[in-house]
This record gives C-alpha cells, structure tokens and sequence, in this order.
C-alpha cells in the first residue's frame, strides 16, 4: 500500500468553531480541572459581596516593646495587674499596598530604627525608595480600605487608642525548652506511696494489636513555648503621653523586651459582620 493511500484514509479533524454544535457544554465544563474551571464563568451576573477573611484586622495597628507588668490603681481603689508596653523610634508607614497593584490592600510599618550596618542592602533599598530611616522590623496590616494612608506616615498611639479600647496584642512566647506532660499539657501525676512505681511517666499511649500504632496529635512531651500566640480582647487601662507607653490590663506573650503587635480587638457585630 503506497504512503499517499494511507493519508488518504486518515481521518482529517475540523478546527475548533464557535457554532452551537461544537461549543462545549456545562456537563464538559464540571469534567475540567479546578485550574481550568476556576478561570471559566458559567454565571457572570451572580456575583456575592465580599467578606471580610480572617487575616484581615479591623483596624491599623502598632508595634511595641514589652517592659514588664505592675500594679494599677484605678479611680476606685482597685488593684489591676497590667502590662506595661513602651515604643520606640518607628511605626512608620513603609509601603502601601493596593488591589490594583499587590492584589490586596495592606499598610506595611516599620518600628525599631537601627544603624544602616544591621540591614542588608535589599532591606536598605526598599526603605530608600520611601525616604525613611532605617527599621529592623517591618509588619503588614491587612485592612478593608487603606484611604488615608501614605509612605513616611508615622502613626501615633493615641491617635489610634484611647482607655478603655479592646485590643489583640500578639507576640512570641517564652521558650520553655523540652518539657514532659505534667508541665506542657497539665496531666496529673502517679501516686508518691502506696508502692506505686508510675510518678512523672506518661503512661500508656495506645493500645497494642488494634490500632497497633500511636495516633497523630497524642499529648506526650516535647518542645514547649516560643512560638506565636495572641491574646484577645485585653483592655488598655492607661495611656501615657510623657512616657511614651500603654498599660494594657492582664499578661501579653514574651519576656520584656519582646515584640508585640497590638491592633484594634476583632468583635463579631461591630466591626465584623455577623455571617
């Protein structure tokens, strides 16, 4: 059979077309990948407010320097343990970020100057194209709206708190180290008498034929403290204008001299909405 006799009996296939008869269905759209169905609109006109996710904060925030805790007199008499927390050179807007040119909308703030030695040349030439001193610590802050906002803005604390105001202050815990199950998870001990050879042990972590194996999760020992965690809704008892700090009522995360970020308290009905 010659070459040109076998061409002939190949099928030719016809270029896509834009006719009703060739355009691709919905029951072939639900058959395409996630990547492919995401860029697809079946239903344009359909389109829900967003919503607020829960990276986003209600309002701007500030960075501070823990300095220890005290006692608090109130008008009353009444004593509160309250969290003193001071600020240094910064909290600065370094960048403004927009949907149209990040994909979101976000204030990005310095806090901490330092000499120019203690950053590294790309640090350097993003604070250069603002003008603005060098900060060893650089935040975002995720808002709904950032009118307002420009570079080289400093933000003032009691511009944005007042007393009485809720916040969330967030901030690296101490480091614990490796610690057993008594100290990290609060379990209970073994009797000290009676013969009892269990004091301190763990004790049984699972059974042995079924599932023959220790479940993923199990509470048992192991590194404990340093890392992040944030305190809801703690209230600022005072604010300090001469000496530049904020007591804020209760304990905050780390040892004094840590970083802590303090940003308005997130409260469902009144600034997120119920959904």
């Amino acid at each position: 059979m010659s070459i040109s006799s076998l061409s002939a009996t190949i099928p030719t296939t016809k270029p896509f077309s834009s006719s009703p008869a060739l355009t691709p269905s919905s029951s072939f759209l639900l058959r395409l990948p996630n990547k492919r169905f995401s860029s697809l609109s079946l239903n344009a006109s359909s389109s829900k407010p967003p919503l607020i996710s829960a990276s986003m904060e209600a309002g701007i925030g500030v960075m501070g320097t823990k300095l220890g805790m005290m006692s608090y007199f109130d008008a009353s008499g009444a004593v509160i343990p309250v969290t003193v927390v001071g600020f240094r050179e910064g909290n600065i807007v370094t960048q403004v970020k927009t949907e149209a040119t990040d994909g979101y909308d976000a204030v990005q703030v310095g806090y901490r100057r330092v000499r120019d030695r203690k950053l590294t040349k790309p640090e350097m030439g993003h604070l250069e194209k603002s003008g603005i001193i060098p900060l060893r610590h650089l935040q975002e802050f995720r808002l709904q709206s950032v009118e307002g906002f420009e570079p080289n803005q400093r933000l003032v604390v009691e511009e944005l708190f007042k007393e009485g105001d809720l916040v969330d202050v967030s901030g690296t815990t101490i480091g614990k180290g490796f610690q057993g199950g008594i100290k990290r998870h609060n379990f209970k001990r073994g009797l000290m008498t009676h013969g009892s050879k269990s004091h301190r042990q763990l004790g049984s972590i699972g059974a042995g034929t079924t599932p023959g194996r220790v479940y993923k999760g199990k509470k048992m020992p192991g590194r404990m403290g340093g890392t992040k965690t944030k305190i809801r809704k703690l209230q600022v008892m005072k604010i300090d204008n001469d000496l530049n700090v904020v007591m804020i009522k209760g304990a905050v995360p780390g040892k004094p001299g840590n970083l802590l970020r303090i940003t308005p308290a997130k409260i469902v009905g009144k600034n997120i909405p119920k959904n």
